[in-house]
């Protein structure tokens, strides 16, 4: 009985060592390389980029097009009725900064359209010296003005300044309320929108 039991016990101090070895291997063994981090071009390009129906676009005009935003797939839809015109990648607001949702009409149009409220600080020379101001929070540094950030291809939505226009697309919500577009997408759908184009926004 003594013989059953001392085996017992050596055979679960071997179980224990056994484990404790592994670990210890594991612990200061050699270590399992690192992923290497992810180019920013690379979490740029995760989103389809523009797709365009061809046979649709030719009968695409100003007065038979609306435009549909969905914020959880990060897209924008140039319909005719209900038919896809185009389907391009956004960038809408992030946290704190939402885009917001709902029924609204072009309001403005402007191709080279400049922010009144994000933009840099620069000098005579026209060099940047504060980038990525708001002018309603930052003050100006001596001997510099306020240039606001390009916003080309301009569609206005709202009073408060949000619209659609060409802006980086890192794959999610980034921006300040407004929609980024591709260059090539908001061309698109500037060309073939007019003040009054229908625009709906929201978890479409």
């Amino acid at each position: 009985m003594r013989a059953k039991f001392t085996i017992a016990i050596f055979a679960a101090f071997l179980s224990v060592l056994t484990c404790s070895i592994n670990g210890q291997f594991r612990l200061f063994g050699p270590k399992q390389p690192r992923q290497p981090a992810r180019k920013a071009s690379e979490l740029i390009s995760r989103q389809e980029p523009l797709k365009v129906n061809q046979s649709l676009l030719k009968q695409a005009t100003p007065d038979n097009t609306r435009i549909v935003v969905s914020l959880p797939k990060q897209r924008a839809y140039l319909m005719i009725g209900d038919e896809t015109v185009a389907d391009g990648p956004i960038s809408s607001g992030k946290r704190g900064h939402g885009t917001p949702s709902g029924h609204f009409t072009v309001m403005e149009k402007d191709p080279n359209h400049h922010s009144s409220l994000y933009g840099n600080f620069v000098d005579g020379a026209g060099r940047v010296v504060r980038a990525g101001v708001s002018a309603r929070i930052d003050s100006a540094p001596s001997g510099t003005h306020f240039a606001g950030a390009p916003m080309q291809w301009f569609l206005r939505l709202t009073g408060e300044g949000v619209g659609m226009h060409v802006g980086i697309l890192p794959g999610y919500p980034a921006s300040h309320g407004c929609i980024r577009e591709s260059v090539d997408g908001a061309k698109l759908f500037y060309d073939h929108a007019r003040v009054g184009t229908s625009v709906d926004v929201g978890d479409y």
